[in-house]
């Protein structure tokens, strides 16, 4: 075992100092407008223009986007299921909940963290109205075959969770640019952050003014479109067409130093991203192969957070892993995102679902065999080399 100690946090907030006198410079104007306003629009823009995509809805945060996304959906496609992972963070299976839909579970791909194309395939139905995807960990979810599946129908839709995956690649693209909505998380220690803060991207101009309305109140007057706006208005001469609630919406609206600590480290985020894929890459060169799981997809791969999975189930190796962690000071986080398999959870329990989890093998494997380390650009070569000795040595 390495004698040296490295103090290894699982974040790091990667808020500069730059980014804190851009705030404080618009603090400091005449008469600043904090609520959303001008600031959330341009950095709304520059997201879609960076991410490649026609429309961003900039929301408070990343779980109000999966929401919004969601009564989305209800709203122009209609009541049904949609198929999810149970591995993913609980806002993602929450909102659909939320939103009066049906959530279909689908197991993992170890490679991908993320179902396969044929197993989605599998569970498709009549009923079906989305495929909420997430790239977890920043590995990419999205194969050729997911294309050729999502492209090979109309009756549902794709819909990406990137919360943890700013920049990682789909097919050529970034991941998010690929659905028919996509949603981002600006938490203080993902690949980029406004504090808190999401993100709804489409191209879809039918679900972009849906999604500004669903933001506010359901207000028509949050409508970019003129002549959508004032058809709406003219079908209510009976109402003051400032307060005209198209939907049961909500208030999930952004202030104005989101949207200027966005703009601000967007500057620096392509520059941050090949730190932490380098960093991962290392990390997973120097693991030993026998103990750990090292074939992950990597192809596009833009890592949140270090992934490290045991290849065979061994509860002794597991708690001596732990038990090592602690004691090097390296914190983590086992199960992955959201803690692991989501069918085990209260919440689940609760609103009457019944799994039996034999049918879920290897979200089962990650929820007791699998952790996440922290991933930043600021760790060094020698900290990365450090870790995988440290591991395996146990």
């Amino acid at each position: 075992m390495p004698s040296k100690r490295f103090a290894w946090p699982l974040m790091s907030n990667n808020v500069t100092r730059d980014d804190l006198d851009s705030i404080i410079k618009y603090l400091s104007s005449d008469d600043p407008r904090l609520t959303n306003g001008p600031a959330v629009e341009s950095f709304e823009d520059a997201w879609s223009k960076w991410l490649g995509v026609d429309h961003t809805v900039m929301v408070n945060s990343g779980s109000s986007a999966n929401d919004v996304s969601m009564l989305a959906l209800r709203y122009l496609r209609g009541n049904g299921q949609v198929i999810v992972p149970p591995l993913t963070w609980v806002s993602d299976i929450a909102s659909v909940l939320h939103a009066g839909l049906e959530p279909v579970f689908v197991d993992i791909e170890l490679a991908t963290l993320a179902p396969s194309a044929e197993n989605i395939s599998a569970h498709v139905t009549n009923e079906t109205r989305a495929v909420f995807l997430t790239h977890v960990l920043g590995i990419n979810a999205i194969t050729e075959q997911h294309r050729n599946l999502f492209d090979s129908s109309d009756d549902f839709a794709l819909i990406e969770d990137v919360s943890e995956s700013h920049g990682a690649m789909a097919q050529e693209r970034l991941a998010g640019s690929l659905g028919w909505l996509s949603n981002f998380s600006f938490y203080y220690a993902h690949h980029m952050t406004t504090m808190e803060g999401g993100a709804i991207c489409t191209s879809d101009p039918a679900a972009y003014e849906t999604l500004r309305m669903l933001r506010s109140h359901g207000l028509v007057r949050e409508i970019k479109n003129d002549l959508l706006r004032s058809k709406l208005i003219d079908s209510h001469p009976d109402l003051n067409s400032d307060f005209i609630f198209r939907y049961a919406g909500h208030n999930m609206r952004p202030i104005e130093i989101q949207g200027i600590l966005g703009l601000a480290q967007l500057k620096h985020l392509d520059e941050r991203n090949k730190s932490r894929k380098r960093n991962f890459e290392l990390f997973l060169r120097g693991l030993d192969e026998s103990r750990f799981l090292t074939e992950l997809a990597l192809q596009g791969q833009c890592n949140y957070a270090f992934i490290l999975i045991l290849r065979e189930k061994n509860l002794a190796m597991r708690d001596r892993i732990e038990s090592t962690l602690h004691t090097q000071g390296v914190e983590f986080r086992r199960g992955l995102s959201g803690g692991g398999n989501q069918l085990r959870q209260p919440y689940l329990k609760e609103a009457g679902f019944r799994f039996s989890l034999d049918k879920f093998p290897n979200v089962e494997h990650v929820h007791h065999f699998a952790w996440y380390i922290g991933n930043y650009p600021e760790i060094s070569t020698e900290q990365i080399h450090w870790l995988c000795e440290l591991l395996n040595t146990i």
